[in-house]
């Protein structure tokens, strides 16, 4: 299995200018593994993409992906100033 959030990080490290700021993080809440995707904020237009084609690329490759979690994933981009 895969984590997810290592997953993440070697799928957009790749299309942003400021790699050194990608950031994920992951909590649970009652019905989700969340992961949340920080990087900075001239790069999250790259990772969202026109009309939120690369995030949704993004998402299906990681919803995809057999989890050890028992829970169903979810992904949250943020820019870095509100990953705080």
């Amino acid at each position: 299995m895969v984590d997810s959030g290592s997953l993440i990080q070697a799928i957009v490290t790749p299309l942003v200018t400021q790699p050194e700021a990608v950031k994920v993080t992951a909590h649970e809440t009652g019905d989700y593994m969340a992961f949340d995707l920080a990087v900075a904020p001239e790069d999250v237009g790259r990772v969202i993409g026109k009309q939120g084609r690369v995030a949704q690329a993004i998402r299906t490759i990681v919803y995809s992906v057999k989890s050890p979690y028992n829970k169903r994933v979810r992904l949250n981009i943020l820019d870095a100033s509100h990953a705080e």
